[in-house]
């Protein structure tokens, strides 16, 4: 989908472009609850307490606003179950499956390379 950009001009979008619509998707993608969850989306789907496991130390709000702006996006998709108690799923979609690679990149390069990095004590 091509939107018009602000000059009103049809372009490819520039993330660097202050009213660029893509900066609220980079926004997303480059939180780091989004990124986990999508990463832990990656081997299939998974209830809200498997992911709250799996992604030590979210609060229950965090993960609930993290999962429901990766479903606005268009991300993930939420299947309800009708049973008791009511049995909710998460599982990326298409889009979400393609965002997934490139954030698998960059976790692992954060894993290999976080012994190379300055870290400053905390409080600093």
């Amino acid at each position: 989908m091509t939107t018009t950009c602000p000059s009103g001009q049809h372009a490819h979008h520039d993330v660097y472009a202050a009213q660029c619509p893509c900066r609220a998707l980079l926004d997303l993608l480059a939180n780091k609850w989004s990124a986990l969850a999508i990463g832990a989306l990656e081997d299939g789907p998974q209830r809200f307490g498997e992911l709250q496991r799996r992604l030590q130390g979210v609060s229950p709000k965090v993960l609930t606003q993290t999962l429901r702006r990766l479903e606005d996006f268009g991300m993930l998709d939420r299947t309800v179950y009708p049973a008791v108690p009511l049995h909710v799923e998460y599982s990326l979609t298409p889009l979400g499956q393609s965002a997934a690679l490139p954030l698998n990149a960059l976790r692992a390069w954060v894993e290999d390379n976080i012994d190379q990095t300055f870290r400053p004590e905390p409080g600093h």
